[in-house]
């Protein structure tokens, strides 16, 4: 997998204050993207141990709330297989911090017969504790809306909803 972006201290994708990593290749092609460059597989840098080990270190600090992805597309297939060990990884060094996931994919496709589901889905959806669903729609795009780009889309409280048997949206809540 590739990397198009890391930033080590982001305030616009998620709480607080956070390390994002925009990861490369998307098959979704919104209108108005904001990261076209990012839809092509082979854009960026190599996500290779160097890069995974730079990111935790910045994880680090006690003020980092955490790790959010963004794309291109976290969530098609191939790039849950290079993410989830890397995953496995966040989860075990820091247990109080959270995972943030932006994908054009609704829950519903990823946890049913879509393109985006593999045999990792599962287990890449069970360590992200917030899923902002969705493409992107132009049409409805709206600047005040927190840490979402259109109305469509949806910020969803991973850790309930796994505990429920539907859908449970974020209140806001750290």
């Amino acid at each position: 997998m590739n990397y198009a972006k890391i930033n080590k201290n982001d305030i616009a994708n998620g709480i607080g204050i956070r390390v994002t990593l925009f990861v490369s290749g998307c098959t979704h092609y919104c209108k108005g993207c904001f990261n076209k460059e990012a839809w092509d597989f082979d854009f960026g840098q190599l996500f290779d141990e160097g890069v995974q080990n730079e990111l935790l270190e910045a994880l680090n600090p006690s003020y980092i709330g955490g790790l959010t992805l963004l794309g291109g597309e976290p969530m098609e297939p191939q790039n849950q297989r290079a993410l989830l060990p890397f995953l496995k990884r966040v989860k075990e060094v820091y247990k109080n911090k959270t995972v943030w996931c932006y994908s054009g994919y609704t829950f519903e496709e990823l946890t049913g017969a879509s393109r985006a589901r593999c045999e990792v889905t599962d287990e890449v959806l069970s360590l992200i504790d917030i899923l902002v669903d969705g493409e992107f729609q132009e049409e409805l795009k709206d600047i005040s809306l927190r840490f979402k780009g259109s109305s469509n889309q949806r910020i969803i409280d991973m850790n309930k909803t796994r505990n429920s048997s539907r859908v449970i949206l974020w209140n806001g809540e750290k």
